[in-house]
């Protein structure tokens, strides 16, 4: 895999240039990171920075049957520049637009990005990293690409649809249905599973990994909740194009995914498709002990966003138990961002309401490790989501 990694106006200033907005390092430190994120992938990447539209525009040309994918920051040019929207469509090359900053959080007019509707993901508000996470899904995009669907009306009510090679038996395929972390914010996004959706794809597993609303400044649960549902049932749709069993879904969460899997699991089972496992992966899954956390207890503030009447026990699944199907929760002994209590808590709660729920601790697993497939969290956790279990 060949890169071109292409950043715009105003970029060559990086570590000099508002650093509490962009931080302190240099474009030299991003492009040597990416050369590094992009070889532990296998692939390149080729660096080119410009203040200019249209030289911008040419290396967007030259990147047309030359490269596998573009990388892409153009600066404050993605908020005006059709000019720079038409370059990337008609390279017909892979592009993720991506920015530093959350600018979704900004000024009005950087929440509007003219060259997005032409790239194939956008990233922000991840930092540095957001590079990082941009060639990790140009990477799984081009080994395993998938059929992106949407599920609703929303922009975020949309999913990608990876099913298992040929040489599987033609399926129909049990499902896994994928609902990514990152604290109910809008920063992160389903390319955060990526790796792991391919990875089950590629043991004979279909997934259909999803987005959804997830919380503005305060409140916005109810929506979230709805999409989690909508997704899963969603479903039935899918299978009637594609050869999915209705009967083998599994409801896997990451993260604060897993509280919402949690609840798509549980109003699911009186739709149209009803999980059979639900699979929680790190998750927050305690509403009551993530609010007394330190890392964690603003995203439960925020999620509840003051309403009247609203309980930790109604958005609390140790509260709401019993779900009435079978549960593998699976979290790292060393994750410091989600105590693994909150497991522990869950499946005692679950087994004392009569469900079948269990517990597998990964010592010296990290919070990220189920997003990396080649881990030992993430090899378990495979093991837990794929029909039958090993």
């Amino acid at each position: 895999m060949k890169y071109l990694l292409l950043n715009g106006p105003n970029l060559n200033l990086l570590g000099s240039r508002e650093p509490e907005v962009y931080g302190h390092e240099t474009l030299e430190d991003v492009e040597a990171k990416c050369q590094e994120w992009a070889g532990e992938l296998g692939g390149t990447v080729e660096a080119v920075c410009s203040n200019h539209e249209g030289e911008l525009i040419e290396a967007v040309h030259s990147a047309r049957g030359r490269m596998d994918g573009i990388v892409f920051n153009p600066g404050a040019y993605a908020h005006t520049s059709y000019a720079l929207h038409d370059a990337v469509a008609a390279a017909e090359t892979p592009t993720v637009e991506i920015h530093i900053s959350d600018v979704e959080s900004r000024e009005p007019w950087r929440r509007i990005s003219r060259i997005g509707p032409a790239c194939v993901h956008r990233i922000f508000g991840r930092g540095v990293e957001g590079y990082m996470w941009a060639i990790r899904h140009l990477h799984y995009r081009a080994l395993h690409p998938p059929t992106t669907r949407a599920y609703g009306e929303d922009p975020d009510n949309v999913g990608d649809l990876h099913l298992p090679g040929a040489g599987r038996g033609g399926g129909p395929y049990p499902v896994a249905v994928l609902f990514h972390g990152g604290g109910w914010r809008r920063v992160i996004t389903r390319d955060v599973m990526d790796g792991a959706a391919v990875d089950l794809a590629r043991r004979g597993t279909a997934t259909w990994n999803v987005e959804y609303r997830r919380i503005p400044p305060v409140g916005g649960w109810r929506a979230m909740l709805e999409d989690g549902t909508a997704a899963v049932d969603y479903l039935r749709e899918l299978a009637d194009e594609f050869p999915l069993d209705m009967e083998r879904v599994t409801t896997v969460g990451h993260s604060a995914g897993g509280h919402v899997a949690f609840f798509a699991s549980r109003a699911a089972r009186n739709a149209r498709v009803q999980p059979a496992r639900f699979v929680p992966l790190a998750s927050m899954l305690d509403l009551d002990l993530s609010a007394r956390s330190h890392r964690l207890g603003g995203l439960v503030e925020r999620l509840l966003g003051g309403e009247e009447g609203t309980a930790f026990d109604d958005l609390n699944p140790t509260g709401q138990v019993p779900l009435g199907i079978p549960t593998v929760a699976l979290h790292g002994t060393a994750d410091e961002s989600v105590d693994v209590k909150q497991s522990r808590n869950y499946v005692q709660a679950a087994q004392e309401k009569g469900d079948q729920a269990e517990l597998m601790e990964i010592p010296g697993a990290e919070h990220g490790d189920f997003l990396e497939p080649n881990s030992t969290a993430w090899q378990e956790a495979a093991q837990q989501i794929i029909d039958p279990p090993a």
